[in-house]
């Protein structure tokens, strides 16, 4: 049921920098979920040296050790530890090139490099592939979301479910309404002048809404609104309904029609989105793990992540399904702007609806990291399909 490839193409989110090699990996966005690719998170950086396969090869080694290990990286562990198939003299000589270039930098005197944020969009940049989910994690994943009885429980599973894989802040979008389908109308008498309206969605979501009407409705009259309503709106996009059943009121007898217009008015405020863009979050103690990555202080990011509107800029545009990596500063919320940002779209289908992803130090896996939020997303995805 759930298939994940060792490698897929994808955007980064930002196009090479002048003097960086071309790489196809990221030419396009990722096909599933979404067909679209996403935008330019960044602008080009500073042009510098045109780094060959050999200072990329010691760019990503310290990349990976500084991950690994939380320790500045010199070029006798970069020997020692890779094998990069050249002297240590010239590991040296390309540190210094990468230095120059602005790829790493030396935290203090007498301490190895790490990356600076230039670094890490190269190095994400030029990934060869995402490292993809073991069989044992993807089971998990199955298991975990296979147990969810609505689409609030598939958010709020989501959400936890990324933040254990990831070890880093998950996020998580509710699908708006404005891009979902009408899947069914429901209308069920509950009084002779009280209906209960019903509105499922493609992705799951159950919308209800009393009906007080002006006058007492029959079964027959609730029946036939219920099977015109489902014939013109099922399947629809939300935003087109209102014109598609306007007429309907018409074709009715005249008794019936401040009735059927009672329950249309009701419908359309049920198509209009009330919360359009709700969130969950999830893994903020993950946080505390990674104190030591902040320059000053922890506060300004716990402060960023209370503002809902914020973590929404940080997902994207919904309409931009690939996915997208935004690296320090590219991240516009300065309170921000010591963390990367890797979002990516999920919908039933090709569309994407709504965005999930993590927010974490730059210090971050991001092989690891894109490859459980792609795989989570594909996943949910399938839920979605299915529900």
């Amino acid at each position: 049921m759930f298939d994940e490839p060792a490698s897929e193409p994808r955007s980064t989110g930002r196009e090479p920098a002048a003097g960086e090699p071309a790489h196809p990996a990221t030419s396009r966005a990722a096909r599933p979920p979404a067909t679209r690719p996403a935008r330019a998170a960044a602008p080009r950086a500073a042009a510098g040296h045109a780094l060959d396969e050999r200072k990329l090869s010691v760019l990503r080694a310290i990349v990976q050790d500084y991950v690994g290990t939380e320790e500045p990286v010199g070029s006798k562990a970069l020997v020692e530890r890779h094998n990069l198939g050249v002297s240590p003299a010239t590991v040296r000589n390309d540190m210094a090139t990468l230095e120059e270039d602005g790829y790493i930098q030396q935290p203090h005197t007498s301490a190895g490099r790490i990356p600076t944020d230039k670094g890490y969009r190269l190095f994400v940049d030029r990934l060869a592939e995402v490292k993809p989910m073991s069989a044992p994690e993807r089971r998990a994943i199955r298991h975990f979301l296979d147990g969810a009885v609505d689409l609030d429980d598939v958010v709020a599973r989501t959400v936890r479910l990324l933040a254990q894989l990831t070890r880093q802040v998950a996020v998580v979008q509710y699908p708006s309404l404005t891009r979902s389908t009408v899947r069914h109308v429901e209308l069920v008498m509950l009084a002779p002048t009280k209906v209960m309206l019903v509105l499922i969605t493609n992705t799951g979501r159950v919308e209800q809404r009393l009906v007080d009407c002006p006058s007492p409705i029959r079964e027959t009259t609730l029946a036939d609104l219920r099977a015109r309503l489902n014939a013109l709106a099922g399947g629809r996009r939300f935003p087109d309904v209102p014109a598609l059943v306007e007429d309907l009121p018409a074709s009715f007898e005249p008794a019936d029609r401040p009735i059927v217009t009672t329950v249309l008015s009701t419908l359309f405020e049920s198509l209009v989105e009330q919360n359009e863009e709700r969130i969950m979050l999830a893994g903020t103690a993950n946080l505390t793990r990674f104190g030591h990555d902040f320059p000053l202080s922890i506060q300004p990011v716990l402060e960023a992540l209370e503002e809902h509107v914020v973590l929404l800029r940080l997902l994207g545009e919904t309409t931009d399904g690939g996915m997208t990596v935004r690296i320090g500063r590219e991240n516009e919320y300065e309170g921000l702007n010591s963390t990367s940002v890797v979002s990516v779209g999920y919908g039933s289908g090709d569309e994407s609806v709504a965005k999930l992803g993590v927010i974490g130090p730059t210090r971050m896996d991001y092989p690891g990291t894109m490859g459980a939020v792609r795989a989570v997303a594909r996943y949910v995805g399938q839920i979605l399909a299915e529900s």
